[in-house]
């Protein structure tokens, strides 16, 4: 019963995790490493001289210059709204969009070339290299002193290149264009940004950097590390895993009980031997010690055994793949050090209060009980 609860528990916390990256996977691929954000308001001032500190850090690989806001698109009578996200050349770089293009080509620099999430051109009807009749992108002009607009919106006219698919959220709701456009579009000073996106080296010390990004700006900017940008799917993703945790620790705990139950029966059939060597001279705390010692022997090697078990399931499922969550993708496993550092000690502590409950059954009485 250990055996098989230690390798349940440790094959499903496997499988979560492998579930989780293979989930993150498709979200993160659209967020970068390091997100600098304004402290107040939307945009803020990216100098030449902050950009330049930003790219000396250690551990910082590249950046990227990125100027967003909600623009409205018409095209052919049809109508959307969607986030316009202006990257500049080194994009590519910190997020690997150009990775998520199944139809199409990634955007010219310097040009009214647009990449459409899959979502919003489905929504639009557009169809890939379609110059005949381009995209209208709109956004609303601001009232000056009350005075009436003739003309409220500001327009361009862009191309569509291509179509990315990430995740739906993603691809429901950005299409992505030059820095240039955007700007102009946009009406941003040339060193107005909505955020800078960084690359890391493997290794890199995060919240030191995160540290020293916010000491450049003088602490007038937000530093968000991955977690931090989609913290809504992290806590559910990490309450998930804690329920998963509980319900087979409860199953584990069950199996325990035999245990329990296997101490108290040898208890009870070695009551004679007990009673001998009571009469030699050990006390009721060594003949305690002994019982559980023999409990924690049970407990241990039964996880153990149950670890490795668990270990070759994962192993089979990576190498072969005999579970599928569609006919061409095998269900996701990952191990992980603080799966199996959960998992034995889990076994251990368990382990541990149940062998103290069956050699408490060990007293006085028992052992001077005449049969």
């Amino acid at each position: 019963m250990v055996v098989i609860a230690s390798a349940a528990l440790f094959v499903v916390l496997a499988g979560f995790s492998g579930l989780k990256s293979f989930g993150l996977l498709y979200s993160n691929s659209f967020d970068p490493d390091i997100k600098i954000m304004p402290l107040q308001g939307k945009t803020f001032i990216a100098s030449e001289e902050s950009l330049q500190k930003i790219s000396r850090l250690k551990g910082v690989v590249s950046y990227s210059k990125v100027v967003q806001e909600r623009v409205l698109l018409s095209y052919k009578q049809k109508t959307a709204i969607a986030y316009l996200k202006g990257v500049d050349t080194s994009f590519i770089k910190v997020v690997p969009i150009d990775k998520s293009i199944p139809y199409g080509r990634w955007i010219a620099q310097n040009s009214s070339q647009v990449l459409f999430g899959f979502g919003v051109a489905n929504q639009l009807g557009i169809g890939i290299l379609e110059y005949g009749e381009p995209v209208k992108a709109m956004i609303p002009k601001l009232k000056q002193n009350n005075s009436f607009i003739q003309k409220p919106f500001k327009s361009k006219l862009v191309a569509p290149v291509g179509v990315f698919s990430v995740n739906q959220e993603t691809d429901n709701n950005y299409i992505i264009s030059d820095i240039a456009l955007a700007t102009d579009l946009l009406n941003f000073s040339p060193h107005q940004v909505s955020f800078l996106e960084v690359k890391l080296a493997p290794d890199t010390a995060v919240e030191k950097l995160k540290s020293e990004i916010a000491s450049i700006f003088n602490n007038n900017a937000v530093v968000k590390d991955r977690e931090q940008q989609n913290q809504a799917i992290y806590k559910m993703l990490n309450t998930e895993n804690m329920a998963i945790y509980m319900i087979f620790t409860l199953v584990l705990i069950i199996a325990l009980f035999n245990v329990v139950g296997a101490i108290i029966m040898m208890i009870l059939d070695k009551k004679s031997n007990l009673k001998t060597l009571h009469a030699l001279g050990a006390s009721n705390i060594i003949l305690r010690r002994l019982f559980f010692n023999v409990g924690m022997l049970l407990s241990s090697i039964g996880g153990f055994v149950g670890v490795g078990l668990g270990l070759l399931v994962v192993f089979l499922q990576k190498s072969l793949g005999f579970a599928m969550i569609t006919p061409s993708i095998p269900y996701p496993m990952e191990i992980t050090f603080e799966n199996s550092i959960t998992v034995i000690l889990t076994i251990l502590v368990l382990g541990f209060i149940a062998s103290k409950i069956a050699a408490a059954r060990i007293s006085k009485k028992l052992i001077s009980y005449q049969t």
